[in-house]
């Protein structure tokens, strides 16, 4: 009885193992089929995203090149600036130049400051008072390289001063050099083969006065260009009967 019941019991197990490896070789191929149909499907998405890709790079191109060829051609007076009359706010270009141009930006702005009345000082201004005053440079020649780095840290002294608060009076000025303007003038003079003594005293100061309005006017231009803000309005000479 017990060996006919194990006969059995093997005879079933053979025929559920066989039924299993059925279902196994179906799901298996069930796997399969799925698999390579989401491979087909990432393919194909990919193939359509390219073509896309594609599509819309092609107007791109093709928009890029026709914009340029339909652009206008540019107007180089467009970006030269109108003629400012002097003392005037500066009047600016309708383009903006490619390339900065010192002469061109600040030829005219400086004119407006000083005319505006930007950098005088209000003698009734309850504001606190910030005074400062421009070492005098000689009238012996133009400036130099050392009186523009002076100016220049003034200047930003002075502007934030103006910023934090202050009333700001920076105070011009030249100086005579009495002694180094005489020995200049007196070169000058052996030029043209004269001394100081052949002209006589008047005629000699008048010489002098000469050199100074001549290189004295050469150094307050050269200020302005370095755009230093000083009080114009007060702007005396250290020979003046006011002092």
């Amino acid at each position: 009885m017990v060996r006919m019941t194990t006969a059995a019991d093997a005879a079933e197990k053979k025929i559920l193992t066989a039924e299993e490896l059925e279902r196994k070789k179906k799901k298996d191929e069930k796997a399969k089929k799925k698999e390579l149909k989401k491979l087909k499907a990432e393919e194909k998405s990919k193939q359509a995203e390219l073509k896309a890709k594609e599509a819309k790079d092609v107007p791109k191109k093709s928009t890029k090149k026709s914009s340029k060829r339909d652009a206008p051609e540019e107007n180089p007076e467009d970006f030269v600036d109108p003629e400012t009359p002097d003392g005037e706010r500066k009047r600016l270009s309708s383009h903006m130049a490619k390339q900065y141009s010192p002469a061109a930006v600040e030829r005219a702005w400086y004119a407006w400051w000083e005319r505006a009345g930007f950098f005088i000082a209000d003698a009734k201004s309850s504001k606190p008072a910030f005074v400062i005053v421009l070492p005098p440079p000689n009238v012996t020649g133009v400036l130099h390289i050392g009186h523009a780095l002076t100016a220049a840290i003034q200047d930003l002294i002075v502007h934030w001063k103006r910023m934090s608060g202050f009333n700001v009076l920076w105070v011009p000025g030249m100086d005579h050099a009495g002694i180094a303007t005489q020995t200049v003038v007196e070169k000058d003079l052996q030029r043209t083969g004269l001394t100081r003594h052949d002209l006589g005293r008047e005629e000699y100061i008048k010489e002098v006065w000469k050199w100074k309005e001549e290189n004295g006017s050469k150094i307050l231009i050269q200020l302005r260009r370095l755009g230093a803000s000083l009080d114009w309005s007060r702007e005396v000479p250290l020979l003046n009967k006011c002092h």
